[in-house]
């Protein structure tokens, strides 16, 4: 018994219905430290956005992808999407796809790939749950309270493998050049301070 009081002790609560969910919402992070995670994070992968991502892509590893394609991609160029997309009575996007969730910097003319993933069916991927989600969903609020507005979307490239292993080869290979800061491959290169708090 002594050793639940001592913990719960370490909260300064005496509301035993104390939850970590009520921690989150009293997490407040400065206005300044977030225009310095963005800019650090914006510093890294603008030169790949103004040069068209050339150098990056080695076309051994995706035979289905064209030399030309692979020397002209930008994922700016990709029609972006709302994240609630797939509430949508059409689907924009189907099949193989290998997508990223962006935030376009206020007041500026940068972007964030703040997510890369792949799928077998882009018009299913993001139903339902999904680790990426929670991050936006922290990341989101932390910019609300800290009055920034997020501008988030989505974007599907649908010119990939149509085989997993080689589409999620792709992905890696993007994962390790942008340095999205919520794929699980980088969250500690970013020490990305919305995502601390979420398992």
């Amino acid at each position: 018994m002594k050793k639940l009081e001592r913990q719960y002790n370490l909260f300064n609560k005496n509301d035993l219905d104390f939850s970590e969910k009520n921690l989150l919402q009293d997490v407040f992070i400065q206005k300044e430290i977030i225009k310095e995670w963005q800019e650090k994070v914006t510093n890294h992968q603008s030169p790949f956005f103004k040069s068209n991502y050339k150098d990056v892509t080695q076309t051994s590893l995706f035979e289905s992808i064209s030399d030309e394609l692979n020397k002209t991609f930008n994922p700016i160029q990709l029609t972006p999407l709302p994240l609630s997309f797939w509430r949508w009575p059409k689907a924009m996007h189907q099949g193989p796809a290998v997508y990223f969730v962006m935030d376009k910097i206020i007041n500026s003319e940068e972007n964030i790939i703040l997510y890369i993933g792949e799928t077998i069916s882009a018009e299913k991927r993001w139903k339902g749950e999904h680790d990426c989600k929670n991050y936006l969903s922290s990341y989101s609020d932390t910019l609300q309270k800290a009055n920034i507005k997020p501008k988030l979307n989505i974007r599907f490239w649908l010119d990939v493998p149509i085989k997993t292993k080689e589409r999620r080869k792709l992905e890696q290979k993007l994962i390790q050049t942008w340095l999205p800061p919520f794929n699980k491959e980088t969250r500690g290169i970013w020490a990305t301070p919305f995502t601390s708090q979420i398992s």
